[in-house]
């Protein structure tokens, strides 16, 4: 069943194939600051369905992952990254926001701790 999320202001839109089955919250210091709870998806199962005149990219430290934010309402939206459960970069993923996830209770769903701080 697909599921629907967007920004605050509705500039950016997507959609991703399910709900996901666990998020992650990762301890790094962009991570922690902007308070989000990631959920991965393949590059095939993310499709955006609006998307801003002018998305909004940063990239931190070692540059392997792209944090997107709309620049209408700074909401931190999703991120370009890899599937780094082997230790190294393997296959490209999206990060999404679940926090953004239309009809979600996130409550309901298991939280994975990364410990991001000492990793990164």
């Amino acid at each position: 069943m697909k599921l629907t999320g967007s920004c605050h202001c509705g500039a950016t839109k997507f959609e991703v194939s399910e709900a996901p089955a666990s998020v992650t919250r990762c301890t790094c210091s962009i991570c922690s600051k902007l308070g989000v709870l990631w959920a991965y998806y393949r590059p095939k199962d993310f499709r955006l369905l609006e998307r801003p005149g002018s998305e909004t990219t940063y990239r931190w430290r070692s540059k392997t992952i792209a944090f997107k934010f709309c620049p209408a309402c700074g909401c931190s939206t999703y991120g370009e990254t890899f599937d780094w459960s082997a230790g190294e970069a393997g296959q490209p993923m999206i990060s999404v926001n679940a926090r953004l996830f239309d009809d979600v209770d996130l409550d309901a769903v298991p939280v994975e701790i990364i410990d991001g701080k000492t990793l990164w």
